[in-house]
């Protein structure tokens, strides 16, 4: 996908979070998730460790090589997003009490995202 819309995605999906309340967790972490996915891959192509055609969808998905070399390029923000999709199943799936305050973890992480796929149109 293509940077502009990998964007644009992201902002739209933010814009839907900003409507939620504090009890709509799970679609804050989920939302988090998706939007956080867009943004790690607008840095790792604005950078150019992943070519357009060759998007990340979960870090679970990757191998423990592909993950250690995206690392390389982007180790906080793909750290970030691992984390969200670890907040993810017991929250989203689960009824693990605290969902408000792993929703809050989840935006936090989706900030420091959008900050790192911001900063890098700066300095790529």
């Amino acid at each position: 996908m293509q940077i502009d819309a990998h964007i644009a995605l992201a902002r739209r999906i933010e814009t839907t979070l900003r409507k939620l309340g504090h009890a709509d967790y799970e679609m804050q972490i989920e939302g988090a998730m998706l939007a956080g996915t867009h943004w790690l891959n607008v840095l790792l192509h604005r950078v150019g460790t992943n070519p357009p055609a060759q998007d990340v969808f979960h870090t679970y998905l990757l191998t423990i090589n592909e993950f250690r070399r995206l690392a390389v390029a982007a180790d906080q923000p793909i750290h970030a997003l691992a984390e969200i999709e670890d907040i993810r199943p017991p929250f989203v799936r689960g009824n693990v009490p605290g969902g408000e305050q792993a929703a809050a973890r989840a935006l936090e992480l989706l900030a420091r995202l959008r900050t790192a796929a911001l900063e890098a149109a700066v300095t790529a």
